[in-house]
């Protein structure tokens, strides 16, 4: 078997819902294999994707074994030559699959891969390659050097800015959002360590693969959404834990023979940082606009949500009916007329077209307007245009 794609789920059933089926579309023709493993959640996720999926197998967990100690279940049972492990709140293009497989079947000495990634309003994430996370590179972006000076080979290296995110290039830290990898160097060097529950695995297991002799790479010709942190909420208890996983990884690699006043600065900047995200995530609670329990868009004064169909002809035609038939949306012809737009994938709109066409909209620069992303024949419709928030979900 050539591939075998893991995603770990945590409570995010429409998001995994839209990703199963772009993965099912980008494995298409191969000998692959996908496993999600559900942590443990309580949305009914496994009795909502089971009978959709019937070629997916899915584990269920009955606790929380965290994102690292779930990937590593999985691997225990995939057979394929490379991994690629897989965030579930992502669309995958239909060929992303043929053109990574190519990249590191062609690569000498090539580690992970990494590819581009966008948000759900169509902006390029910086994390898509980073550099090494020395105490220098983690103060920089800790203490806000890195966003002072964006485009410095010194101080912006945590985001390797200086080099053009439209090339190919090694990158020595690679996002877990999407990470490519053959089966022989995961034996080599082993998988995620557990002991980070959650955040910095992926940049543990990338150093790994840099330190026993192999270059990550960087991979812009292949394109994702990354809807970002849909398993998490941006609370306090998700800034903790983030920089308390810094932290693990700043004691693994680089505590031995620093000076003692460079590493008091490094927690020093650590701590500052937390302080400062704290305060934004609780100012973002209270300026946020309401949404209604189901967790999907609400109404606004009372009126109707105007959407915009573009995509699949016929697929747009059931999904209007569908929208017209609640009473709580109004669709529209004219982008400028609606509140959202609804991209809807099918036979004659595919995936890739569909990131491709959130890329154009959020090109225009309008702002206000959500943008969802619909498979065709799913029962919803999801996106998220904030990065640093929640999603909306849309039950059709």
């Amino acid at each position: 078997m050539i591939l075998s794609v893991i995603i770990v789920n945590y409570q995010v059933r429409y998001f995994l819902e839209l990703c199963l089926y772009s993965v099912e579309k980008a494995v298409r023709g191969l000998d692959a294999e996908i496993i999600v493993v559900d942590n443990h959640s309580n949305d009914g996720s496994l009795e909502y994707l089971r009978p959709r999926f019937p070629n997916i197998s899915f584990l269920a967990n009955t606790v929380n074994k965290g994102f690292a100690g779930a990937n590593n279940q999985a691997l225990e049972q995939a057979s394929g030559q490379y991994i690629l492990f897989l965030n579930p709140d992502t669309i995958l293009p239909e060929d992303i699959a043929v053109r990574c497989l190519s990249f590191l079947a062609d690569t000498p000495r090539i580690g992970g891969l990494g590819v581009r990634m966008i948000d759900g309003g169509g902006h390029f994430l910086k994390e898509s390659r980073r550099g090494f996370p020395t105490p220098w590179v983690g103060f920089c972006r800790l203490s806000g050097l890195s966003t002072l000076f964006p485009r410095s080979r010194h101080f912006a290296a945590y985001y390797l800015g200086h080099l053009p995110a439209d090339k190919a290039h090694p990158a020595p830290i690679l996002s877990g959002a999407c990470l490519w990898v053959s089966r022989a160097i995961l034996e080599e060097i082993g998988s995620f360590d557990e002991q980070f529950f959650l955040y910095a695995e992926d940049i543990d297991l990338s150093f790994r693969i840099e330190q026993a002799g192999y270059t990550n790479y960087y991979f812009p010709s292949a394109t994702i959404v990354h809807f970002k942190g849909e398993s998490t909420r941006k609370d306090g208890r998700y800034v903790r834990q983030f920089y308390y996983a810094m932290r693990q990884f700043r004691r693994k690699h680089f505590k031995r023979g620093l000076p003692a006043f460079f590493d008091l600065g490094v927690q020093g900047a650590i701590r500052l940082r937390a302080g400062i995200a704290a305060v934004a995530g609780a100012l973002r609670q209270i300026t946020a606009p309401g949404r209604n329990g189901t967790g999907t868009a609400g109404t606004t004064n009372g009126n109707s949500v105007c959407t915009v169909l573009r995509g699949d002809n016929r697929e747009a035609r059931r999904v209007k009916s569908l929208l017209e038939a609640s009473g709580k949306r109004r669709v529209v012809e004219e982008i400028g007329q609606g509140d959202e737009v609804l991209l809807c994938e099918g036979e004659d709109f595919s995936f890739r077209e569909s990131i491709v066409g959130l890329e154009e909209l959020a090109k225009e620069g309008k702002e206000g307007r959500q943008i969802k992303f619909h498979a065709g024949g799913s029962g919803s419709a999801v996106g998220s245009p904030d990065r640093n928030g929640q999603g909306e979900v849309l039950i059709l």
